[in-house]
């Protein structure tokens, strides 16, 4: 059995896409559910699917990581799915879990990734820089925002009429057709 941790920080629509693509699954168990956030959509829907919730401050995540560790060993996490997670995870973390902390991040790395760039932020840069592509990847988490391995990318067409809004429509669209694969193919090298 592969037991997840997904942290996330906003609405949780990728968090309960994921839930329901695993939850037939005999080998994969979303196990805990981890935000910053106490008001967050993903708050409601983690107690709607009756996952694990916990609720860490910024401050918690990086002041306590040694005990937020052994929280997730206790729990036999063997991967952390970060599902539109804000906070930078910490180094200690990062070491804990080589290679076994995945993002998702609404563009084209390593175009438009950083620290500040998420949500309609990346989309805003896209349409300004007139890309006529953009997309998502997904990638392992190191201990530089978005600079990880990439797993997976997958892109779709940026028209000149196209607002942020729109952009953020297709990248939805890509995120819930994509991420759940990505994850999974982490999750077969883990069982291999």
């Amino acid at each position: 059995m592969i037991n997840i941790a997904v942290f996330a920080s906003g609405e949780g629509t990728n968090a309960e896409n994921l839930f329901n693509y695993f939850s037939t699954s005999s080998k994969v168990k979303i196990k805990v559910v981890v935000t910053n956030n106490e008001n967050a959509g993903i708050v409601a829907k983690a107690e709607k699917y009756r996952k694990n919730l916990q609720i860490i401050s910024k401050t918690s995540l990086n002041n306590y990581t040694a005990q937020l560790i052994d929280f997730l060993q206790t729990e036999k996490v063997d991967l952390i799915v970060l599902a539109g997670f804000l906070l930078k995870i910490p180094e200690g973390l990062v070491k804990a879990f080589p290679n076994k902390i995945i993002n998702i991040h609404p563009a084209l790395l390593p175009k438009f990734g950083g620290h500040g760039m998420y949500g309609m932020n990346v989309h805003k840069a896209v349409i300004e820089a007139k890309e006529k592509h953009t997309g998502i990847t997904v990638h392992f988490v190191n201990e530089e925002y978005d600079k990880g391995e990439i797993i997976l990318q997958a892109k779709c067409e940026v028209n000149e009429n196209d607002t942020p809004e729109t952009v953020a429509k297709k990248i939805h669209e890509l995120e819930y057709e994509y991420f759940p694969k990505a994850v999974q193919k982490v999750i077969d090298t883990i069982e291999q």
